[in-house]
């Protein structure tokens, strides 16, 4: 029994460092905070609105291709009403298709685009990869005739104000945290986007 008693004495011992260290309140860390794909809804599956039959889709994807498909819509707003320093050149041999009623390469693009924020801002399931392009190859004409020409920083900004009002009008708060998140993002692909 003497004997039972120092090996259980023994074995609660060398098991206490396991008690203390998994002790949440020495954990001085600041929690992690959410990316910006879970504060868009993350991985929820939500009903898809634009599908039928019962289609689900991941919140946060569904977010981004809301702010996509509008930013699209506010470019060719631009385009059609000939606002100077509107970005046709750029989408000219896309707009080239579309007017010829084919718009299987915008729906491409879109997809890409949703893709790739999806990814890089934190969209782990296997369905956000992306594998176009890298963003210098992108956005030069000379790698990727799909871009009529290339960015300057006019350009990109237009590019970003579109972004941000598409944001907007889909319930990210102008000036939040969350919306500034996304605009930095927007702000860390500058250098490679913009060629000029």
């Amino acid at each position: 029994m003497k004997r039972n008693l120092k090996f259980l004495a023994l074995l609660l011992l060398s098991g206490a460092p396991l008690f203390v260290s998994c002790n949440d309140d020495d954990n001085n860390d600041p929690p992690a905070e959410a990316s910006i794909y879970d504060r868009l809804g993350g991985e929820a599956m939500v009903q898809d609105p634009d599908a039928a039959n019962g289609v689900m889709i991941e919140s946060g994807r569904l977010a981004y291709r809301k702010v996509v498909g509008r930013t699209v819509q506010l470019i060719v707003a631009d385009i059609q009403a000939g606002a100077q320093g509107n970005l046709a050149e750029h989408f000219a041999p896309l707009l080239a298709e579309v007017g010829a009623g084919n718009t299987t390469n915008l729906a491409v693009l879109q997809d890409n685009l949703v893709d790739f924020f999806s990814f890089n801002t934190g969209g782990t399931n296997p369905v956000n990869t992306y594998s176009g392009l890298d963003m210098v190859a992108a956005h030069n004409p000379a790698q990727n005739p799909r871009m009529g020409t290339t960015s300057s920083n006019a350009d990109y900004d237009k590019f970003v104000g579109y972004v941000g009002a598409a944001a907007i009008e889909n319930g990210v708060p102008a000036n939040s945290d969350l919306f500034n998140d996304v605009v930095a993002v927007l702000e860390s692909l500058r250098d490679p986007i913009v060629q000029e």
